[in-house]
């Protein structure tokens, strides 16, 4: 099967060079549900794109006859994050230009919509399919606006602009995957919002975050968002309905590096995700232990993270992915007092169990400044 291949200016910058992204669509022989999966939207994660190389290479090879429906992909979705540079090292989570957060920036239709709950009335008698089309039609009709501000003589800043390019090729997916690292170093697992907690065991993963708090900002959270606003209004309407649309962010690893078996594992966990939602049809897949898989969810709102209760280099600390009780020393934090004292090692210990899924690259801290963080 051979992709369309689309590339989309982004930027023209000021030498005159212009950045771009590539848009690689794979079509089935017969219509179906979209996938859409994007990498690299912060500049030192770059692992995905390892991970859509290889989706590339096996759809290149996959008959369009066991595709149902479309996939996109978009590898190194956010070029000006991937080539910051200081020093050595990659930087690219913020914009250098506003300070924002890169996946902070995404347009939320709940946030515009102000008539849901009218919305949700006047379809209380249609199909989900139909209440789908609709809301999508909605969706997009707001979504067009932005681009009429865009167009204007006034313009938008360059974050607008960039989250209208990303956006717009994601609005009648069915599924989203916006694949991610740590900017630090950790283990794989994932975002899943409420309610979608079955799906997730299609990626195979042993732990999860559960989304029980979100303001809509991110990728992924502005995508399911109004979707899942819409649910809830017609749940308390009397009418349960679960569309079939999921959004999801798939951490895997370490940022700065291509880990070879994050990459290996990521591959085999989106192929069958797509192949438990019936979107590509390969022997084996979806794997038979798949709708048993277990996984732990660990509400986000649980998250502990520790930082440095004075300044310092960190010694002896657990490894990443150790499982840790109540009370269990996290890590040593040796400390140079500069007031005629020996240096002096302070005991840091966990404040509940869970699992250590992300800690600092850098081991020398300032008061305050990020150690780990456990789930």
């Amino acid at each position: 099967m051979i992709p369309t291949i689309s590339t989309i200016p982004i930027q023209q910058l000021a030498s005159g060079d212009c950045l771009s992204i590539q848009v690689y669509k794979f079509i089935g022989a017969k219509p179906g549900k979209k996938a859409y999966l994007q990498s690299n939207l912060h500049g030192a994660e770059i692992v995905g794109n390892a991970v859509i190389h290889q989706l590339i290479e096996f759809l290149t090879a996959l008959d369009d006859t066991r595709l149902m429906g479309e996939i996109w992909l978009v590898p190194v979705c956010n070029p000006l994050s991937t080539n910051q540079r200081n020093h050595y090292f990659s930087t690219g989570r913020f914009n250098p230009y506003d300070g924002k957060d890169w996946n902070r920036i995404f347009w939320d239709y709940e946030k515009v919509c102000d008539d849901l709950d009218e919305f949700a009335q006047s379809q209380i008698n249609f199909e989900p399919e139909d209440i789908r089309k609709n809301y999508l039609e909605r969706i997009q009709s707001s979504f067009q606006k932005e681009l009429e501000k865009i167009q204007a003589p006034s313009g938008l800043p360059f974050s607008d602009r960039y989250r209208y390019h990303l956006q717009s090729l994601c609005l009648d997916a069915n599924y989203v995957i916006d694949i991610h690292t740590s900017s630090n170093q950790a283990i794989d697992y994932l975002y899943c919002f409420e309610t979608r907690e079955k799906s997730a065991k299609g990626f195979l993963l042993d732990y999860g975050i559960l989304m029980n708090e979100y303001d809509g900002d991110a990728f992924d959270e502005a995508f399911m968002k109004p979707w899942l606003a819409l649910e809830k209004k017609l749940s308390n309407l009397g009418k349960d309905v679960q569309f079939d649309i999921e959004s999801w962010t798939l951490e895997l690893g370490s940022g700065m590096q291509i880990n070879p078996d994050s990459v290996k594992k990521g591959f085999f966990r989106i192929k069958n995700y797509l192949a438990q939602k019936g979107i590509i049809k390969t022997p084996g897949f979806p794997l038979e232990s798949t709708g048993s898989h277990p996984i732990k969810f660990t509400s986000k709102s649980q998250i502990k993270k520790y930082y440095a209760p004075t300044g310092g280099m960190i010694h002896s600390r657990v490894q990443l992915g150790s499982l840790i009780e109540a009370g269990q020393p996290l890590y040593q934090l040796l400390s140079f007092k500069k007031n005629e004292e020996v240096p002096v090692l302070m005991d840091v210990c966990a404040e509940a169990d869970g699992v250590v899924f992300d800690i600092s690259t850098n081991q020398a801290v300032n008061e305050g400044e990020y150690v780990l963080s456990v789930m």
